[in-house]
Order: C-alpha cells, then sequence, then structure tokens
C-alpha cells in the first residue's frame, strides 16, 4: 500500500520507456505490459494494455507502480462501475490510485481528454 501523497508523486513522474523496442497492440482477448521508467532512473512501472475477447470496443489501460500497485486505470467500452459507496460510474470510466482502497474509485472519463474511445489505436499513441 501507498500513502496517498506517494501514490500522487508516482502518478505525477515523468515516465519512458526502458527501450525502444516495437510493441503491437494486443489482439482481441491479448495483453501487453510496456516497461517504463521515471526519467530520473529511480521508479519502474508499466504501461498494460488490455482488449477484451468479444466487445471490439472494450478495454482498458493502466499504469502500475512496484510491480503489482495499479496508479490509473481508464476502462472503455465496458459496465458501469460501482463504487465503494454505492455509486455508479458509466464507463468509460478512470479508477485513480486512492489511499487505503487501491484501485476501487472510479471517476468518469474526461471526454475532453479522452475523446477518442472508439478508436483505441488513436488513444495508443
Amino acid at each position: 500500500m501507498l500513502t496517498q501523497i506517494e501514490a500522487d508523486r508516482l502518478i505525477e513522474i515523468e515516465k519512458i520507456r526502458v527501450d525502444d523496442k516495437c510493441y503491437s497492440y494486443p489482439a482481441l482477448g491479448g495483453k501487453l505490459s510496456i516497461p517504463l521508467i521515471s526519467t530520473d532512473g529511480k521508479e519502474n512501472f508499466f504501461l498494460d494494455i488490455h482488449k477484451a475477447r468479444i466487445n471490439l470496443l472494450r478495454g482498458t489501460y493502466q499504469t502500475r507502480a512496484r510491480q503489482v500497485i495499479p496508479l490509473i486505470r481508464l476502462d472503455f467500452g465496458g459496465a458501469p462501475h460501482t463504487n465503494p459507496d454505492g455509486e455508479d460510474i458509466p464507463c468509460p470510466h478512470l479508477h485513480i490510485y486512492r489511499e487505503g482502497f487501491g484501485d476501487k474509485w472510479a471517476i468518469a472519463a474526461p471526454l475532453s481528454i479522452f475523446m477518442h474511445l472508439d478508436n483505441y489505436i488513436y488513444n495508443f499513441r
């Protein structure tokens, strides 16, 4: 578990790819994890990309820290998410790490940022 201050710092850190390897966007039901590192070289991260098996428009982009801690996750093309307080958040939604809850809380994805969710290749750039 992270404190909220640690999580916020890890979210804000600029991240770059570890290498110049070319990656292929995952096929239906596929997963991809791209290793990232902070620009100061002190923190390791992963960018995870998951593609649904049946629904072509459903997927997840996630950034993890310290191997297993999800910091931010964008879910699109799927079902609504129910927060711990019972509030339903429609898809697309954005999970942001919250101390004591991990990635259990979500907010509606800001469509001004994620305006091309129907074009997953565009969002992958």
